[in-house]
């Protein structure tokens, strides 16, 4: 996450700044800091968030982004967050972080603004299409900053992210800063292609500052410190005479930074009692507390051994931290570490705890994620097992949620699961769908899954029939063009303001975006029963919402007069209408009622068809 304020400091002040250094990149190992690459290439690009996502034009992106790496001859390593083991203070931060994105959710829900809220498969677009252009990527066990820059350090190559926790640790070839990276301007001279942009080094940053680079770590526990006594010291007071501060981060990281410098030789321990003895009023107690919390924090920047450096040369799978040891399957580190399965598995194994994703809505709807908890339930379920204890949920609200172990999963061990027999697991991705095999055949392989959530979605959050058949029509569409090979997202624009969704039309969307995430993990974990699906592919956000006002008036064959189109869209409907075998229609019922919409809304789907 990074010391806070450190790169506004940096760039704020013209003299500071200069600490950064012009770099012509080329020719060069990189290792990437995935997660943050990721967020920039979105956000820099202004690409849709109150509509729930444009992915394809995202994956263009992506595309876009590595083949002019190729091109300067740089070769990158991706570096993905694998999640669990967060130390308490950076969990406390994640869950904070968490909170202030509700509130942005609904700001980008309700006035569009542009919030750094990221739709829910842009990571997953992001591994895919590395995937598909073969650029090495490894998913981290635990935390991910420190084997990221043991790997850059072992390796002497930069790192390429936005995080300044990578300014604390002494790398031999220094960050380059992901907003100056100008990738997209790719200059030539006489040695060939390179991409221009800035490189921060310790040398530079120490050397302006006049500090030891050993006090680093200090300087860093000291700035993030949350302690309310050491928040309190008035840092402003040791800024340079001719830099009157105002208060600000910036300020107080500048005053740091000097009162620092002037002690050159002291020891660590040395510099903390002085950091101690600027609160005189501090007890024992509380000093004693302080000085345990920085010491803590200071561990978390002294650098490991890589780990990763054998999965990019030979494979060889990362080891688990100790701490996991125990209570993850050994069968589970590969998929992991190829990005294979979601952190979210380690989250549940290790500290029996999720955090849900966000989506821009509307706050005074319920969450969409309550649509698909029976679907984390069978994912809960098949990790622990029955009496293991609830798995702590946090989304609006924190939420005790039970796993659930029913049907085939009671054939299912995690230990063997690899090894059980693929009808079985194929059969309980089904029934906690709530779909027939038969139901899906005829369906495309890569569309099944999509199809079978699809069911679920109708049956559970009872969409307009006006947003059932934009859903399918978009995802024809892409599969159409999926096929047929049409980039289809080659072009994208800024967007400086979107014109708002209907409300209640984007929670339905955001409902089944909700339920594919949650069936996707769930079919990932059972060994991909089911086909992945490419999701670049699937969900387009202004086109879908463009489709659902045109539906409110127009058939789908007035909208897209193609036989091939028309053929697909007629197979899907036909599958997701069909009425659940499964559901007991007592009279009057609730059951009886849905079933009867199903009905309706398949007869007349017939009808406009025919």
């Amino acid at each position: 996450m990074g010391v806070t304020g450190l790169w506004w400091l940096l760039e704020v002040n013209s003299q500071i700044y200069q600490i950064y250094k012009d770099y012509h990149f080329r020719d060069s190992k990189l290792v990437v800091d995935g997660s943050n690459l990721a967020y920039h290439l979105y956000f820099k690009f202004f690409l849709d968030l109150s509509h729930g996502g444009e992915y394809l034009a995202f994956r263009a992106l992506v595309q876009d982004f590595f083949t002019n790496l190729h091109n300067c001859g740089i070769k990158p390593y991706v570096v993905m967050d694998g999640g669990s083991s967060k130390s308490d203070n950076k969990l406390n931060n994640i869950l904070k972080r968490n909170r202030e994105f509700l509130l942005r959710a609904h700001d980008i829900a309700l006035k569009g603004r542009r919030e750094d809220l990221l739709p829910p498969f842009t990571l997953s677009v992001f591994e895919q299409t590395l995937n598909d252009m073969k650029v090495p990527l490894v998913r981290c066990f635990g935390e991910t900053d420190g084997q990221l820059a043991a790997l850059a350090r072992e390796w002497c190559c930069p790192v390429l992210s936005i995080d300044t926790d990578f300014y604390i640790y002494n790398l031999p070839e220094g960050v380059l800063p992901l907003k100056l990276f100008h990738w997209d301007g790719v200059e030539t001279d006489l040695g060939g292609c390179f991409i221009p942009c800035k490189r921060y080094t310790t040398f530079s940053f120490c050397t302006f500052f006049n500090i030891d680079p050993q006090l680093l770590p200090v300087f860093a526990s000291l700035a993030e410190n949350d302690d309310v006594n050491l928040r309190e010291i008035n840092w402003d007071q040791f800024l340079p005479a001719d830099r009157p501060g105002q208060s600000t981060k910036a300020d107080r990281l500048e005053g740091l930074l000097s009162w620092l410098g002037a002690r050159t030789d002291q020891t660590t321990e040395d510099i903390l009692t002085a950091a101690m003895a600027l609160m005189p009023d501090m007890s024992q107690q509380a000093r004693t507390e302080v000085w345990t919390m920085v010491r803590t924090a200071m561990l978390e920047h002294v650098l490991p051994s890589s780990s990763l450096r054998g999965f990019f040369s030979e494979g060889t799978v990362p080891p688990l931290p100790a701490g996991m040891l125990s209570c993850v399957p050994d069968w589970i580190r590969a998929p992991l570490a190829r990005g294979e399965l979601s952190g979210d598995v380690l989250n549940v194994l290790v500290d029996r705890r999720r955090i849900l994703g966000i989506q821009a809505e509307l706050s005074d709807l319920q969450s969409s994620n309550l649509t698909s908890q029976p679907i984390r339930q069978v994912f809960y379920g098949l990790l622990l097992g029955l009496g293991q204890g609830a798995v702590r949920e946090v989304d609006r609200v924190e939420l005790e949620v039970q796993p659930l172990v029913q049907g085939a999963a009671q054939q299912l061990r995690l230990a063997t699961l690899p090894q059980a027999d693929p009808a079985v697991r194929l059969q309980v991705c089904l029934e906690t769908l709530g779909v027939e095999e038969e139901t899906l055949e005829g369906v495309p392989a890569h569309l099944r899954l999509p199809v079978a959530v699809t069911c679920y979605w109708l049956r559970r959050a009872s969409p307009e029939p006006t947003v059932l058949k934009a859903l399918l029509m978009v995802m024809v569409q892409g599969e159409l063009m999926r096929q047929n090979g049409k980039a289809g997202g080659r072009h994208y624009t800024k967007h400086n303001r979107e014109k708002l969704p209907d409300g209640v039309v984007a929670h339905s969307f955001n409902q089944w975006q909700a339920c594919l995430k949650d069936a996707s993990q769930l079919n990932l974990l059972l060994c991909k029963p089911l086909p992945e699906p490419h999701f670049a592919w699937l969900y387009k956000g202004r086109l879908v919402h463009h489709r659902q006002k045109l539906l409110q008036e127009w058939k789908p064959e007035e909208i897209v007069q193609d036989d091939q189109f028309r053929r697909l869209y007629r197979r899907l409907l036909g599958a997701v209408t069909q009425p659940d075998p499964g559901a007991k229609r007592r009279a009057g019922g609730p059951e009886a009622q849905l079933s009867a919409s199903m009905e309706h809304l398949h007869l007349n789907t017939l009808d406009d068809e025919e």
